[in-house]
């Protein structure tokens, strides 16, 4: 057996390799007696060193491997030697297996009773290795996956249910004070295994024989499992009891939200039913609130874009219409963009449907069209309230469009979201919806059209060989450059769950409402204004920003194809 490890006083240990002096060693001390935190994470807070310096200073220390779990391809079978719990208690990795000995990572490699307990988990020799805890935290998420769990606990509730169809009665008896019921306890780890994956929807969907349960993650939909169909109308019961729905009605679509707090963050979850042959399908939207809002610097937005963009929503009035299907990241562009307007000299006012986010400084109104708070009506209401600028969730119908355009005209700026495909088409569309040709070419400062494209996974990601359908892709609009240039793809591991993408990014074009543009908008000559809008796009397309991303190395062939798909259609 590999002796255990030797306690080392952390502070002494970084003085002494030189990354720490004696008078920050002091005022962390200081710090450490006020607040009783770890002396390593006050180093880290405090700027002083990175969790990496550390981990490498204990590894030189304690003469073993220091692990960097960003690029570690892990052995799924293998690190389930240590289960779930002790792994999260212990903080610790299986890294490898090398004659008969297992190598295990620990964030803590100086904790003798973590390695002792360690040892008597896996019943096998070990040698330890120094891994960081900001990195290992977020891969156990992704390793100890629930699914097995969900399955079961889907398993038991189909038992206790029996061949007895749900009663109403018994439905409500579980609403305070079960946690221990199955129906509860399937939903609870439903909700923490979609945050875990990064879920920004739950697909509850009913089939003849089946409960199909699935994840939409970086956009595309993932089967997380599948259950008896017995227990879809507890499920659904359940939910709707959570979100004050009418649990007597069936036949018509339902909409709703409530709040649940999973692992110590509040999140918000906004719930639409709709009936099917076999049940009623239920889609929930998951959006934590405890996170920061995005600034527009951190959008990615190329250094153009972002210049056009950050000078329409500074002038004091006009309009910047943000477009693209729903899940595009519209709201979280127009968030950001208000998130650097708000101040204490402005009036904002926001009407959305719903409120997303909450933010602070700032007059939120939610739409409610059940009792007749539409857009145009809240909308009409906001410019008596002397607001400097104006946020549209959407600009549905004509009368909204219309009132928001004369808003723009008399002295606001107004921000907004319209469903079109491209920026070149959204001026033409608001002519299509009956809003005079003058408002719209007098009130459009710019229009800024995204989709979202997922982004390669850096722990997998390897050289890719073109395909010849994605290098004549290419070709056409890139030319003979396609040839000059490395491709990636990611290969899928345990920290993409196999698929190859982490996180998305978005790509994006612009149309700036330039003298010609609004003379040929005034004129209502569609022919005209298409013709100029493509000149001044020439190479500052959707497509053209997802192909920069392609030969960047961030996103795949097949990605940017995807986009350029849904810009034909």
């Amino acid at each position: 057996m590999a002796s255990p490890p030797e306690r080392i006083r952390l502070g002494d240990l970084l003085l002494q390799q030189g990354l720490l002096t004696e008078e920050q060693i002091k005022l962390a001390l200081a710090e450490q007696k006020r607040n009783g935190r770890k002396l390593g994470r006050i180093f880290v807070d405090s700027g002083y060193v990175t969790e990496e310096m550390i981990g490498k200073a204990l590894a030189r220390q304690l003469k073993c491997d220091y692990v960097n779990l960003r690029t570690f391809n892990p052995d799924v079978n293998l690190i389930k030697l240590l289960p779930e719990v002790p792994a999260r208690r212990f903080r610790a990795l299986v890294l490898g297996e090398r004659n008969g000995i297992l190598r295990i990572g620990f964030a803590d490699p100086t904790d003798i009773v973590a390695y002792d307990e360690v040892s008597r988990i896996v019943r096998r020799e070990i040698e330890q290795a120094v891994i960081v805890e900001s990195q290992l935290m977020p891969l156990l998420d992704r390793i100890y996956r629930r699914t097995e769990e969900i399955s079961g606990l889907a398993k038991e509730l189909t038992q206790e249910m029996g061949n007895v169809p749900v009663e109403f009665g018994t439905v409500v008896g579980l609403a305070p004070g079960a946690e221990d019921a199955p129906v509860v306890k399937l939903l609870q780890t439903i909700f923490e295994e979609a945050q875990k994956t990064r879920a920004s929807d739950i697909h509850v969907e009913p089939q003849e024989k089946s409960l199909l349960i699935r994840f939409r993650i970086d956009g595309v939909l993932h089967i997380q499992t599948e259950a008896d169909s017995k227990i879809a109308t507890a499920l659904v019961l359940r939910l709707k009891l959570m979100s004050n729905l009418d649990i007597s009605e069936k036949r018509l679509p339902q909409d709703g939200r409530f709040n649940i707090k999973l692992r110590g963050q509040a999140v918000d979850v906004r719930i639409s039913t709709m009936p099917n042959q076999y049940g009623e399908s239920v889609v929930m939207r998951l959006l934590a609130q405890n996170t920061g809002l995005l600034e527009l610097d951190r959008l990615s937005m190329p250094p153009h874009v972002l210049e056009r963009f950050r000078r329409a929503i500074s002038r004091p009035s006009g309009i910047v219409l943000v477009t693209g299907p729903t899940g595009s990241g519209k709201t979280t562009t127009l968030y950001a963009a208000l998130n650097e307007l708000n101040s204490p000299e402005m009036k904002i006012i926001t009407v959305e449907d719903p409120v997303e986010y909450r933010l602070p400084g700032i007059n939120q109104v939610q739409v409610h069209e059940k009792i007749d708070l539409s857009f145009s009506r809240v909308l009409r209401s906001a410019l008596r309230q002397d607001p400097d600028i104006i946020l549209v969730g959407e600009m549905r119908d004509e009368d909204t469009a219309e009132i928001g355009m004369r808003a723009a005209m008399t002295g606001h700026m107004v921000l907004s979201t319209l469903h079109t495909n491209d920026a070149l088409s959204t001026p033409i569309r608001l002519l299509d919806m009956g809003v005079p040709s003058y408002m719209v070419a007098l009130s459009i400062h710019m229009v800024l059209a995204q989709r979202l494209v997922r982004v390669i996974c850096q722990n997998c990601s390897a050289p890719h060989e073109l395909e010849p359908h994605e290098r004549e892709w290419l070709r056409y609009e890139v030319g003979d450059q396609v040839d000059s240039k490395d491709y990636k793809h990611g290969t899928g591991c345990a920290h993409c769950s196999n698929t190859g993408y982490q996180g998305r990014q978005a790509v994006y074009e612009f149309l700036e409402m330039t003298n010609a543009l609004v003379a040929a908008a005034n004129q209502g000559d569609p022919h005209e204004f298409i013709r100029l809008g493509r000149e001044q796009m020439a190479g500052n397309t959707l497509r053209r920003d997802a192909v920069r991303l392609v030969l960047e190395g961030r996103t795949t062939v097949s990605e940017a194809m995807r986009i350029s798909n849904q810009l034909e259609e």
